[in-house]
């Protein structure tokens, strides 16, 4: 069982929490530039605490199906794929839909509405932005995406640090 979401990384500085003065909103200095994203989908397996992830400049329907692929590939062999999502539109796109009835291997399975605490994948990217981009200045998005494959290249294989990260415990 996977679960599947996206997050998106960009060149803006967050402020989470600190200390500062009663009334006073800590500033990150950082200059004025272009926004940029990029969207990151990461499908999370509960079991081994493995993530597969992917880059795309957006996400849509074209760049979703783009993952689904990535999961095929890196679970080659496997009877049964159930991948459990949210109900973002282009998740129920016609595109994905037909392509999900020719790749009978996938399930898809659709949280209801506004329950992100049930995806567990929706912890690891709590953490990636606790880790490199809450209350940090990075200058571009390549810095950011640098900080992104550093934290998370030991997460794509079996993780215990990863499944810690995102255990669900009701």
């Amino acid at each position: 069982m996977l679960y599947e979401d996206e997050c998106s990384l960009s060149n803006t500085a967050t402020v989470s929490y600190g200390w500062s003065k009663k009334g006073e909103q800590p500033q990150i200095p950082c200059k004025q530039r272009k926004r940029e994203r990029q969207t990151v989908f990461g499908s999370y397996n509960y079991d081994t605490g493995q993530i597969t992830v992917s880059f795309a400049d957006k996400g849509n329907s074209h760049t979703f199906k783009k993952h689904l692929k990535k999961i095929l590939a890196t679970y080659k062999g496997v009877s049964k794929i159930i991948v459990v999502l949210d109900n973002v539109a282009y998740h129920h796109a016609k595109k994905i839909n037909a392509w999900i009835e020719r790749h009978p291997v996938l399930e898809l399975f659709f949280l209801p509405p506004y329950s992100p605490d049930l995806n567990a994948v929706e912890r690891a990217w709590w953490y990636m932005r606790k880790k490199i981009t809450h209350n940090r200045y990075l200058k571009t998005l390549k810095e950011r995406k640098a900080a992104f494959w550093k934290m998370f290249s030991h997460f794509l294989k079996p993780n215990i640090e990863l499944k810690t990260v995102c255990e669900i415990n009701y």
